[in-house]
């Protein structure tokens, strides 16, 4: 979500962003337009305050230019809007509506609003109207499918303006202003042509100028498409163009200016070009680099780099300003493009072509992934042996490649799973996109994007029947539900993952389950059954000797118990806990599970009994070096030591608590952010 004008259902009316100087035509619908914003609206006009804001509809037929138009708007307008420009697109390119969720969440995030991550349709468009209400700020919604997408967008908050961007009507919001747009005037075409041609070759041949623009029907998609191909062929008389699109017109050979346009530059381009470019349609959210095209026709990166260049002089491309090559389809190409391929590649070949893209996805990922892990020998080796045009230079290079390329990553994940032909690509993409994210963002900072990341692996598991696949993707789930306050639905995932796991005949992933069960229950204040379920996931672990896990368990046992407020419960599997971490050699662990023992005592109504065990957890945390644990048990002593009626005592022990904190350094100066470890089953197909 970029603040560029760009009109992506047809072709920048300039080849460059709108910008003053650079926009044709359109003044009589941009007079309108402003004219609109000003006008009173119904609410106003019958004394009531407007309930939301105002909605400005642009329709057109796609490369009209209609989002050029918007874009032009929307710069004239900003100043008026300090809380700045937001902008989305609706619509994939192959015209599928975006889920309102998905756009609600990059407008948060364009806010700089946090959203939880797997949160639903209705709670992402309520942070948004919440976030927008009290700002002054301008949304340009392009490409939308439908009123049900625009009117779940709409802030309540008469002070922003929504210019929206439709092939039609927007039926069921009240009070659009639409704008339905034709084609250029003959004027402005003719200059639109110019900027391709040169003044000379228009002027020494006017009408055949005004001819093509006529045969374009004053699109500025196709026109944009005539003039590069003219700007390509400095010898080609723009009479000779001009008579065959209208020689085309009478033959009816194409539905439209724009088809008839983009099928004499086809034909046109050498033979490996014409086919890199039907290709394109494949290329997914419509956005293309050169490893994408490589990858799609077989052909070395840099041919496909100057392939790609070539497209953009001739306007069937789009550069996008990117940190790394990047280009976009026009929207508006997309189905032309998508026709030819269907009708002049066959369906084995388009598949072949996919399943290269997505191999060379994943090579990137395991690249941009094990440039960060180059701490030993074996990881550089690793890396020196991939292939030379996937390695990136460095760790940011690596990441600004992913971030830029993140929405086409995330769209070829979905596309690679919907397709169901490819599963076995589709595992591989999926896993290591996700290993590339938490090695450059971190599990927390790429949550969102994770929680659809593990939806997908699991739709692909339960298509496959993988069970091991489907309980890691329900365990990922299940934590970030139980992360973000939707206990009873990580409850449910938890219990999925329980059955799953099971059904693989997987130990770990029954018992992360079963403790995960537990641990919801916990949550949801049902301790009788938190402790059930923690207390069969003990007995997992301490069959198969997983002593670690078990010291744990017992942990989490005995704090069920103890809200429970079974102490005698809580201190034997307190006290268990604290003897498995001495015996594993854990003793920062083994001085808090005797601090929790003192607490438990203390409960009991045992103050003598914890005192001595907390000043025995202080001796072990003495000996594990750790002073702010020291200095959190010299507080629980001081506290014990009031309690029993000892107050010097108690002034001496917060005093050193105090001494140690002042001395130790803040937890943030000294420690990462810490990120909880997504659970990470692997199945035996997955490549590093």
């Amino acid at each position: 979500m970029t603040d560029q004008a760009v009109d992506t259902d047809g072709v920048r009316q300039s080849g460059e962003p709108a910008a003053e100087g650079h926009f044709l035509g359109r003044t009589r619908e941009l007079k309108e337009l402003r004219a609109d914003i000003e006008r009173a609206g119904l609410d106003t006009l019958s004394g009531r305050k407007a309930p939301r804001a105002r909605v400005l509809l642009i329709a057109g037929r796609p490369g009209s230019g209609r989002t050029a138009l918007a874009a032009e708007l929307v710069r004239q307008v900003a100043d008026g809007y300090p809380d700045g420009v937001l902008r989305a697109r609706l619509s994939e390119p192959d015209g599928t509506a975006v889920p309102v969720e998905r756009t609600a969440r990059e407008l948060l995030a364009a806010l700089d609003v946090t959203a939880p991550p797997g949160a639903g349709e209705d709670e992402l468009t309520e942070a948004l109207r919440t976030a927008l209400a009290d700002r002054r700020a301008l949304l340009l919604l392009d490409d939308a499918a439908g009123a049900e997408q625009v009117d779940a967008l709409l802030p309540e908050a008469p002070d922003c303006l929504v210019v929206a961007v439709s092939a039609g009507p927007l039926t069921g919001i009240p009070d659009v202003r639409p704008c339905t747009l034709g084609g250029l005037d003959t004027k402005s075409a003719v200059e639109l042509l110019t900027r391709y041609t040169g003044s000379v070759r228009i002027t020494v041949d006017p009408r055949s100028a005004e001819s093509l623009t006529e045969a374009c029907q004053g699109r500025p998609a196709a026109l944009t498409l005539a003039g590069g191909w003219l700007a390509t062929r400095p010898q080609a008389a723009v009479s000779d163009l001009a008579k065959r699109l209208h020689t085309a017109d009478e033959d009816g050979a194409d539905a439209g200016p724009l088809a008839r346009v983009f099928r004499l530059v086809h034909d046109q381009l050498s033979g490996q070009a014409a086919r890199i470019l039907r290709l394109l349609c494949l290329a997914p959210a419509g956005l293309v680099d050169p490893h994408t095209a490589s990858a799609l026709a077989g052909c070395s990166v840099g041919a496909a780099r100057a392939t790609l260049d070539d497209f953009t002089a001739l306007g069937l491309l789009h550069a996008v300003d990117s940190p790394v090559p990047q280009y976009e389809v026009p929207g508006c190409l997309h189905p032309l493009l998508r026709s030819l391929a269907e009708t002049r590649d066959r369906p084995g070949e388009l598949q072949l072509a996919r399943a290269r893209m997505l191999e060379r996805t994943v090579r990137l990922l395991q690249a941009c992934r094990a440039v960060t892990e180059t701490d030993s020998p074996e990881a550089r080796e690793k890396l020196a042996a991939m292939p030379r045009e996937v390695r990136f230079p460095g760790p940011r290079a690596a990441a600004d490649w992913l971030t830029a390329r993140r929405p086409a990553l995330l769209a070829a994940a979905r596309l690679a799973v919907a397709d169901g032909e490819l599963d076995t690509l589709a595992r591989r993409l999926l896993s290591q996109l996700v290993r590339a994210m938490v090695a450059h963002h971190g599990t927390q900072a790429a949550a969102a994007d994770l929680y659809g990341v593990h939806g997908l692996v699991l739709d692909v598991a339960r298509r496959r029947g993988l069970h091991r696949e489907q309980a890691a993707a329900l365990l990922n789930l299940g934590d970030v539900d139980a992360r973000t306050g939707r206990t009873r639905a990580a409850l449910a995932r938890y219990r999925a993952a329980l059955e799953a796991g099971r059904e693989a005949k997987d130990p770990y992933a029954t018992g992360r389950a079963m403790e995960s069960v537990g641990g919801a229950y916990l949550e949801l204040a049902d301790y009788d059954r938190a402790a059930d379920w923690f207390g069969r996931a003990l007995a997992l672990c301490l069959a198969r000797d997983e002593r670690a896990d078990a010291a744990r368990l017992y942990g989490r046992t005995a704090t069920a118990h103890t809200y429970a407020g079974r102490y005698g419960e809580a201190l034997r599997s307190w006290r268990a806990a604290a003897a498995g971490y001495r015996r594993n050699g854990e003793i920062a662990a083994h001085a808090r599970a005797l601090s929790e023992v003192a607490r438990v005592q203390e409960y009991a109504g045992r103050p003598e009994e914890s005192l001595r065990t907390c000043q025995e957890a202080v001796e072990w945390a003495r000996r594990a070096d750790d002073a702010r644990l020291l200095a959190a048990l010299q507080l629980r002593v001081a506290d014990t030591l009031e309690r029993m009626g000892d107050p010097a005592a108690a002034r001496l022990h917060r005093a050193a608590a105090e001494r140690m904190l002042a001395e130790e350094p803040s937890e943030s100066d000294t420690e990462p952010e810490s990120a909880e470890k997504a659970c990470e089953i692997r199945s035996a197909s997955d490549e590093d």
